[in-house]
């Protein structure tokens, strides 16, 4: 049997975490596996930070320390990402211990081809540096993640809850580093959180990200948008702005700047920095993905 030969890692795996000072509904500590991680990935930040080094877009898998629950969510955001590559981070569960061993180089599908490994690719659109997620499985075995949109989206089925479930990360393709920010699992009269994250040291700004961009090479964004919405003029929904038509809601990539940019489908959700590599990279918009290139 796969997993009877398994069952020694299983006791060195689960052996308890050092005592932790936190209340009753602390999950307990939560950071990357210092052990099992890819052959590209060096840790950080208390081993909450994982960045994938070198001129690749693979060799970048990490996993939780301890098991995580079922319905117990894995937040998780982007830290850096390069275009160089097409696809983004991996997400998903395995039941195999994380322990100190050679692994493959990529989630998928070198170990979902294997028992006991469950992952999923997560969207481009999704893992812009800055962009924040959750990721979790349901007592019915199902895989979820949640953007910082508050969109709900259904990855896989069949995830095997009879065994512990560690939290699997491949930092793979545009992502190239991505920080850990705990964990939450609601309960019907209160939610129990992961031991708090450290603070963000050495990530950028979104200052600096967005000043990191080249922008001439960009298409004129704020001219794009104000000629379709000559063409095609849209009323202001008004649950998402004043009367006056400005916006009150962050940029749905940078999550810091305010949203000034309104889109031809109508929603106004990117501020021009970032609007200027959406439209460019992507051409559809984040929140109902309406095309908006052309």
């Amino acid at each position: 049997n796969h997993y009877v030969s398994l069952l020694p890692l299983f006791k060195s795996s689960l052996e308890p975490e050092p005592a932790h000072v936190c209340g009753p509904r602390c999950l307990g500590p939560l950071t990357f596996h210092r052990e099992a991680v890819g052959a590209l990935v060096s840790l950080s930040q208390g081993a909450r930070r994982a960045d994938r080094t070198g001129d690749t877009f693979r060799h970048g898998l990490v996993f939780s320390s301890r098991p995580v629950q079922p319905q117990e969510r894995v937040c998780l955001r982007v830290e850096r990402c390069g275009l160089n590559w097409c696809g983004a981070m991996r997400i998903g569960f395995t039941t195999v211990p994380p322990i100190a061993r050679d692994l493959p180089s990529m989630a998928i599908p070198d170990l979902t081809d294997t028992p006991g490994h469950w992952a999923a690719p997560v969207p481009e659109m999704c893992c812009l540096a800055g962009s924040e997620l959750e990721f979790w499985v349901s007592y019915g075995g199902t895989l979820y993640f949640r953007n910082a949109n508050g969109r709900q989206h259904k990855l896989l089925e069949g995830v095997d809850l009879s065994w512990p479930l560690w939290a699997m990360i491949d930092v793979y393709g545009q992502t190239c580093s991505v920080l850990l920010l705990g964990s939450e699992k609601k309960y019907f009269l209160c939610n129990r959180k992961s031991c708090p994250a450290p603070q963000r040291h050495s990530s950028c700004s979104a200052h600096q990200r967005h000043a990191s961009l080249n922008v001439d090479k960009y298409v004129n964004v704020k001219q794009m948008c104000d000629d379709s919405h000559d063409r095609y003029p849209l009323p202001c929904p008004a649950n998402k702005q004043t009367s006056n038509c400005e916006s009150v809601e962050d940029c749905a990539v940078c999550m810091s700047q305010k949203a000034c940019i309104s889109l031809r489908c109508g929603h106004q959700c990117l501020c021009l920095q970032c609007a200027t590599r959406v439209i460019q990279e992507f051409g559809t918009c984040p929140l109902c993905r309406q095309n908006i290139k052309n």
